[in-house]
């Protein structure tokens, strides 16, 4: 088991995917405002790489896992024109801020919202041409299992993306990042989210997550081929790609 899987974002005794859709549930409407302002809009830009990751295969049925509040979705309906794209996550209070900036886009024929046990999808086998996700799969209880799951329902041949943050591992983005992380992040998510442990929490599951090279090897035992990885902004992000079988 990882580190990361023991990882919960409240002191009691509930599971950790119970303990996630609470926290995100409670940080649902300030969780946008937080996201941009705390990576400087650096994120958009995260997303925009690993769409155009997927450009060359103009997939036309996407699952966006761990969807949130549907950023990533949104803009990879804008930039990929997909004929059908599902958002599936366990919070209804992230997707239901997705749903309201869906509807004011016009999109609502293109993108919907699910709740899904990422670990469980409800999905049959191999029916999405591309499967992604953003800054999600580090709050998986199981790393492996979701990523099988992920496999499973897309199609043979079919193309995975994710973005997701971790540790910069050279001085001194090394050095300054676990400043900024184990002070400004916590803080300011404090103040903003009125969570007390959220933003403590999900720093915590960036230096816990595995990475790089590590991340391949999960990659590929998980059912991908042609793995790769790519560090962007300092490594303060990486963004990972794969092709199903």
């Amino acid at each position: 088991m990882y580190q990361q899987e023991t990882i919960k974002p409240y002191e009691d005794g509930d599971a950790k995917a119970a303990q996630v859709e609470a926290m995100f549930d409670n940080i649902a409407p300030t969780y946008d405002k937080l996201n941009h302002r705390l990576s400087w809009d650096i994120d958009r830009g995260w997303r925009r790489k690993a769409i155009r990751a997927l450009e060359p295969y103009r997939p036309q049925t996407m699952l966006d896992i761990a969807t949130g509040t549907g950023d990533f979705a949104i803009l990879a309906a804008q930039m990929l024109k997909p004929q059908r794209l599902i958002g599936a996550d366990i919070s209804e209070g992230m997707m239901d801020v997705g749903r309201e900036k869906v509807q004011q886009l016009g999109l609502q024929n293109v993108i919907s919202f699910e709740k899904e046990d990422c670990l469980n999808l409800s999905y049959e086998d191999e029916t999405f041409d591309a499967v992604t996700a953003a800054f999600g799969i580090r709050n998986f209880a199981d790393l492996d299992k979701g990523l099988r799951e992920m496999c499973r329902v897309l199609c043979s041949g079919g193309h995975l993306s994710i973005v997701e943050l971790t540790t910069p591992v050279s001085f001194p983005m090394k050095q300054l990042f676990h400043v900024y992380s184990h002070t400004v992040l916590p803080v300011y998510g404090r103040l903003i989210s009125k969570d007390q442990s959220a933003y403590s929490y999900l720093t915590k599951t960036i230096e816990a997550f595995p990475q790089g090279e590590r991340m391949m090897e999960i990659l590929t035992r998980a059912g991908f081929r042609e793995a790769s990885f790519k560090r962007l902004t300092f490594g303060i992000c990486t963004l990972y790609t794969g092709k199903k079988s």
